[in-house]
């Protein structure tokens, strides 16, 4: 590929394909496009027959990249009154939760696939949907959120839409960017996927083994010594200082081992400090009681330990490492039915104390354990490549368009 060094401000991306130059087009989408809006189609009208159908919330949620390869939903809706896809269509919701969010172009390569209500369709004279699908949802976006308006619930109207000005090469340039866009898509669909069978295989693991091994009968308070950590929060959170987990990190950043720290604070002044094989339970949760079943066992001593969860100071009896693992896919079911409320689900230590829990001999739980952190590990290294990967696209994103 080749870079514009030219200090001459042009309409030209920093990093182009070397058989290309002159200046692209800058323009509007209103003078290449036709803006209009899809027509009402609900979860509840969805089938497993019918004709093939895409809902706005489902940009958010099922369709990734920015060219849908494959169309998931159907309806037995009567179709001549709805609005039909043209091959080559973008597709933007009318609606979000935040104005950021709300810039999700996809591109449609199908006809005749109906479209529900609350999108907007971008239908272009000349240009290459994919190519405007990669622009809006990188270059574009802030520009996209500017004009997008409401505070809890965020509107993007097609007239405001008609106003934002993009640029554009010649057709045939559009298409070899979108092809290269398209095979780092793919890629990172194949590894996406590559990490969730890793999942399943590590969920399928734990299940066969714990089906066929030998059991005793103990209870919660057998496992160890409860301890209570100290209030920290968000606001505590600092670039530097001492490393610290808070509860919310259960959830979203640590799965059953913690091994490395990513939060610190200069919150130290009576707060509760780790000591390596504590398992660590999140109190509560907005979910499901399901979900608050989500223990990790942290493996560094000295780490500043605060929020609304709970610990144990796992005994030498067992393995925490197993233990973690075990509550995570064997006991969730089990240890949900003690988490109380409905808003808000808590639970709390002496809500499971008493519970009785089936466990494999300590050499099994040191077996299973090292064959889980094993799949862990190649678990890891599948996450950082997929980090590459985004990183390498959101690289060409910013690079290859204006």
């Amino acid at each position: 590929m080749a870079e514009n060094k030219d200090k001459k401000v042009l309409n030209v991306p920093h990093l182009r394909f070397p058989e290309f130059s002159g200046e692209w087009e800058e323009t509007t989408l209103g003078k290449i496009s036709e803006i209009t809006k899809g027509s009402g189609i609900s979860k509840d009208q969805l089938s497993e027959q019918g004709s093939p159908c895409i809902l706005y919330g489902e940009l958010y949620t099922k369709y990734k990249s920015e060219i849908i390869n494959e169309v998931y939903s159907r309806t037995e809706l009567d179709s001549s009154s709805l609005v039909k896809s043209k091959a080559n269509d973008v597709i933007i919701p009318c609606s979000g939760e935040t104005a950021i969010e709300i810039s999700t172009a996809r591109c449609v390569p199908f006809n005749n696939i109906l479209l529900g209500g609350d999108l907007n369709i971008i239908r272009l004279k000349h240009d290459d949907g994919g190519f405007f699908a990669y622009q809006l949802n990188g270059a574009r976006k802030k520009d996209i959120a500017r004009v997008a308006q409401g505070v809890s619930v965020v509107h993007l109207y097609g007239e405001n839409l008609k106003h934002i000005r993009v640029y554009h090469p010649a057709i045939e340039e559009q298409k070899k960017i979108t092809r290269l866009l398209s095979l780092i898509d793919e890629r990172i669909a194949t590894q996406n996927k590559i990490i969730e069978d890793l999942k399943k295989l590590k969920s399928a693991i734990i299940e066969k083994h714990y089906s066929q091994t030998e059991k005793q009968i103990v209870c919660v308070t057998d496992l160890g010594e409860p301890f209570n950590v100290g209030n920290l929060a968000k606001d505590d959170l600092a670039e530097t200082g001492m490393p610290c987990v808070i509860y919310g990190e259960l959830f979203t950043t640590y799965g059953e081992i913690i091994s490395q720290i990513e939060s610190h604070t200069n919150k130290t002044e009576g707060m509760i400090l780790s000591k390596k094989g504590d398992l660590l339970f999140p109190s509560s949760t907005t979910v499901d009681a399901m979900s608050l079943i989500a223990p990790s066992v942290i493996n560094v001593d000295g780490v500043i330990l605060g929020g609304d969860m709970f610990g144990i100071h796992i005994s030498t009896n067992f393995n925490a490492q197993y233990l973690s693992y075990y509550f995570n896919h064997i006991a969730k079911r089990q240890l949900a039915k003690f988490a109380k409320g409905s808003t808000i689900i808590h639970l709390h230590y002496t809500d499971i104390e008493k519970a009785k829990l089936f466990l494999p001999s300590l050499e099994e739980q040191n077996r299973m354990a090292k064959c889980l952190l094993a799949l862990d590990a190649k678990m890891n290294i599948e996450n950082i490549y997929i980090s590459l990967l985004n990183g390498q696209k959101t690289y060409l994103l910013r690079q290859m368009f204006i």
